[in-house]
């Protein structure tokens, strides 16, 4: 790079340079190589439902990265899920789910996990009910 922080020309023409977007960053970089969410191995669903934690801990002494604090921002506007966020930040789903992982385990955000089908009730039983309660 010269002086002004421009690229030279030989920059442009690498690999972690793209002449329509600017400077590349993969994201291994920004999971730190990690694929799965912690330790426990979470796995957040797209529609699993995120929210900050208003019982937190102040993020401002954390070693968060921008990527980190970019969901915290979207969480603290409203309620939204994993793919939810994953638009809003630009980022792929994959690292989102990592990086949601890092947020859990620093206990700055809460996650509802959609009910699985198989523990939904079954619709033959809704029915019933509500026919039991048309005949009231």
């Amino acid at each position: 790079m010269t002086e002004d922080m421009t690229p030279t020309p030989r920059e442009l023409g690498s690999q972690w340079y793209d002449n329509e977007a600017g400077p590349l960053v993969r994201p291994y970089a920004m999971t730190g190589g990690r694929t799965k969410p912690g330790p426990t191995g979470v796995r957040f669903d797209l529609i699993a439902l995120v929210t900050l934690d208003p019982g937190a801990p102040s993020t401002d002494g954390m070693a968060l990265g921008p990527e980190h604090r970019a969901l915290i921002g979207l969480c603290r506007a409203e309620t939204q899920s994993v793919a939810e966020l994953s638009a809003g930040a630009d980022l792929p789903v994959g690292v989102v789910r990592v990086l949601l992982g890092d947020l859990l385990e620093l206990g700055c955000v809460t996650v509802s996990r959609p009910v699985p089908p198989a523990q939904l009730p079954d619709e033959r039983i809704l029915r019933e009910v509500i026919e039991g309660l048309r005949a009231l």
